[in-house]
């Protein structure tokens, strides 16, 4: 049996050249209930300043201390007209009514009945539309893109259509696109509501199993989109639509972002059975660190003895002692002596078939054995098409000068999601950031998983790009694991995620100050975490100018901290939704609940959007427009 690494895997199917070997690590991170908005605008105490002051540092730093002042209204705001403020406090006002809120679907459903489709276009263009959305199609947003652009602010574009489907009809996508045709056949059944396993599946783990009742993904979630797996033209339906979405981002600016989530480039079974293979492969290496007295060591300081781990694998009877020999030598890994983390997880399986890809070890047998007993050809098919969507993806980013941001996701699917994301940024990323992998710090073992993807670039030469934020599916993945009975991923409360969170940005920031190599966007609303940033960053000497560091916020929401840090000379990016009007009703559906979080929380916006057109209005400048 022969160990090789997954890029070897991925470089077959793909048709492509991947240089190095492929390593990484199974995302995993944490959070409090009763905080209904994790990255809502904080209220922070700040005395009035100019909105940029620059001091120089002392004798032997290379850089200037840059401050930004995120209370002046007057340049937060002066890409705003009039119109635009008041569509602002209006819309935020309406967040803030729990009855509109609740019912915010049904209402739009019946206001398009009464008003008729072309006015009840107008009047969603004039509020929450308007707000939210940049524009129906790749046309018709440049002008807000230019717009934002004059004023230091970029665009990650963001195709925001979705299915309107029922949960029903939700759910029962979820089950016949994650359960394979090995788990229908086998002697228990399967049936609609539960699927059952045999004996040959009975060390699957439950977290990696699908379960109707959270089949429908957007239970709990208000801040990402859901795809829903229906058939492999849909997929080349959604790729197409992303490459779209690269074209248009690489149209409006030289330096812009485009975001894709893996789940609609193929059946999700695939990520759910890689996932739980990477995560059994890190429970193995953590059960031979205890055989050697290492596991309260963190994960980069974990050392396997090598001629241990080899009796340790011949005493389990994982392989023959010339098979585990060949393993380590073959890989040119363990000159050392010592075996690391990194040097584990390339340790897959290399085969012509992609489920032998899927081979797990099993602690009680000592073997290793498939994950499931069989995969149809199609099922090979469908697995083989997931990786070369992604790979096509990330060409054409690479070709329009965009980089790509893959959206992180559920904590079952994610470890196969960074996985490739990891696999694509070892292959895209030599020259520059193209790939950006996205790491949700309310989760326990978020610093890990950075920590441990950080330094396989740094062995391996190539641009770190991550997307740090706090995390969308705190709910569903709580509920989820209360209900099925497996360990709360989310960390315990909002002041651990929040050290979670500025852990992890310290850390890369530490390595940018190091290399120049590490790339990251702070993707929040939350102030304080900007204001940490910019320490950190006056600190290390780090110029704004050297875009490493970008700051990113939703089109819409916490102008007062985009536009001011876009003016400063900061990389600031909008996420910047689209699509035809009826067809985005479920994104700004949710939009409207995350509002409403967020300005419960916060009224800080708002008094910050009165106070300007105030301002405005007693300087006679009751008609303002921008000038760009």
């Amino acid at each position: 049996m022969s160990y090789m690494r997954l890029a070897a895997f991925v470089r077959r199917n793909v048709n492509k050249i991947s240089p190095g070997k492929y390593r990484s690590t199974v995302a995993s991170t944490k959070l409090k209930e009763e905080k209904e908005q994790l990255d809502g605008c904080a209220v922070v105490e700040a005395e009035p300043v100019e909105l940029i002051r620059q001091t120089k540092n002392s004798p032997g730093t290379h850089t200037q201390h840059i401050h930004v002042d995120f209370d002046n209204t007057q340049e937060a705001y002066k890409s705003k007209d009039n119109i635009e403020l008041l569509r602002s406090l209006l819309v935020f006002k309406l967040c803030t009514f729990d009855f509109l809120v609740e019912k915010n679907k049904e209402l739009m459903d019946l206001s398009k009945k009464l008003l008729g489709n072309r006015m009840f276009e107008k009047m969603m263009k004039m509020t929450f539309y308007g707000q939210f959305v940049a524009g129906e199609d790749h046309n018709a947003i440049k002008p807000l893109i230019r717009k934002n652009q004059a004023f230091g602010v970029g665009a990650v574009l963001d195709y925001s259509v979705e299915e309107d489907l029922s949960q029903e009809e939700a759910e029962k996508k979820e089950m016949d696109s994650c359960v394979s045709e090995a788990e229908r056949e086998s002697p228990g059944g399967y049936t609609s509501d539960v699927p059952k396993y045999d004996k040959c599946d009975d060390h699957r783990e439950k977290k990696y199993k699908a379960h109707r009742q959270f089949g429908d993904r957007r239970g709990g979630v208000i801040s990402a989109r859901t795809y829903f797996y229906a058939d492999e033209a849909k997929c080349d339906n959604q790729m197409d639509t992303f490459i779209n979405c690269i074209k248009a981002s690489g149209g409006a600016s030289a330096d812009g972002f485009s975001a894709i989530k893996l789940t609609a480039l193929g059946r999700p079974q695939f990520l759910l059975q890689f996932s739980e293979v990477l995560v059994k492969w890190r429970q193995f290496f953590n059960f031979l660190a205890a055989q050697q007295g290492i596991s309260d060591m963190t994960v980069l300081e974990q050392k396997l003895e090598l001629e241990q781990l080899k009796e340790n694998l011949t005493e389990l009877g994982v392989g023959a002692k010339d098979d585990i020999d060949n393993w380590f030598t073959g890989e040119r890994i363990g000159l050392s002596g010592t075996i690391d983390f990194l040097d584990w997880n390339s340790l897959i399986n290399d085969t012509t078939k992609i489920s032998n890809l899927l081979m797990v070890p099993n602690l009680k047998t000592g073997q290793l054995e498939p994950l499931l007993r069989s995969f149809t050809a199609e099922e090979e098919r469908q697995m083989k098409r997931m990786l070369q969507r992604v790979d096509i993806l990330a060409r054409h980013a690479l070709e329009n000068g965009v980089r790509l941001m893959v959206d992180a996701e559920q904590t079952y699917f994610q470890p196969a999601i960074s996985r490739l994301t990891l696999e694509m940024q070892r292959i895209f990323n030599r020259e520059k950031p193209i790939i950006f992998n996205t790491y949700q710090c309310y989760l326990k073992d978020a610093y890990d998983n950075v920590s441990v993807d950080v330094e396989l670039s740094r062995r391996e030469g190539w641009y770190f790009g991550a997307k740090l934020v706090r995390g969308a599916y705190m709910y569903q993945e709580r509920a989820r694991a209360k209900e099925i009975g497996y360990e709360d991923p989310i960390n315990p409360d909002y002041e651990a995620t929040n050290k979670m969170y500025h852990k992890c940005l310290e850390y890369v920031l530490e390595e940018i100050d190091h290399s120049r190599k590490a790339n990251v966007m702070v993707a929040t609303h939350n102030e304080d975490t900007v204001k940490f940033t910019l320490e950190k960053m006056n600190e290390m000497g780090l110029s704004p100018t050297e875009n490493k560091v970008y700051f990113g916020q939703l089109l819409g929401m916490c102008d007062q901290i985009s536009f001011p840090l876009g003016q400063a000379g900061f990389p600031v990016y909008k996420y910047v939704p689209y699509g035809p009007v009826n067809e985005v009703i479920p994104y700004l559906s949710r939009r409207a609940q995350e509002n409403r979080g967020f300005m419960k929380g916060s009224q800080r916006e708002r008094h910050l959007l009165s106070k300007e057109l105030k301002r405005r209005l007693l300087s006679g400048q009751m008609f303002y427009k921008p000038v760009y």
